[in-house]
């Protein structure tokens, strides 16, 4: 049984360019291990733009789980050793009953050291306040409360 474990946080700021926030990310990833961490956690949407500021952004892409960015996350996991708590996603979720309707939430993948997705948490509990419109872009999480 371990007795310590070592957290490495990290603070990041994200630009609109998806594909460099999460070369920043593992990069980070990377920094952290190296510095001991053996937790390595992520900030909430770290691979975009807080967008849940405007009321609506219909520009924002979500995406599936997995997908590039846990893909991405694995790797960098397995590379580092690390067990990595992947901020949030702004992930695609399956199309409603009117077949029309998209659900999407805000989701954290969670990866063990071998890049292994222990599994997935999908924000239950959405702020709806002036420059937090998380209502209009997320559904409540329906996966439940996990322990990974």
């Amino acid at each position: 049984m371990v007795s310590n474990i070592t957290l490495g946080l990290i603070q990041m700021s994200m630009s609109a360019d998806k594909s460099a926030n999460l070369a920043k990310a593992v990069r980070m990833i990377g920094d952290a291990a190296k510095k001991g961490a053996d937790v390595v956690c992520l900030p909430e949407l770290f691979n975009l733009s807080y967008f849940p500021q405007d009321e609506r952004n219909n520009e924002i892409e979500s995406e599936q789980i997995p997908g590039p960015t846990t893909e991405a996350l694995a790797r960098a996991a397995k590379a580092n050793g690390v067990v990595v708590i992947g901020g949030s996603i702004f992930e695609k979720g399956k199309t409603g009953n009117d077949g029309k309707t998209k659900k999407t939430y805000n989701t954290t993948a969670v990866f063990d050291e071998t890049g292994k997705m222990l599994g997935a948490y999908r924000k239950v509990h959405v702020p709806h306040d002036e420059n937090f419109y998380e209502k209009n872009y997320f559904e409540p999480g329906d996966l439940g409360f996990k322990v990974f």
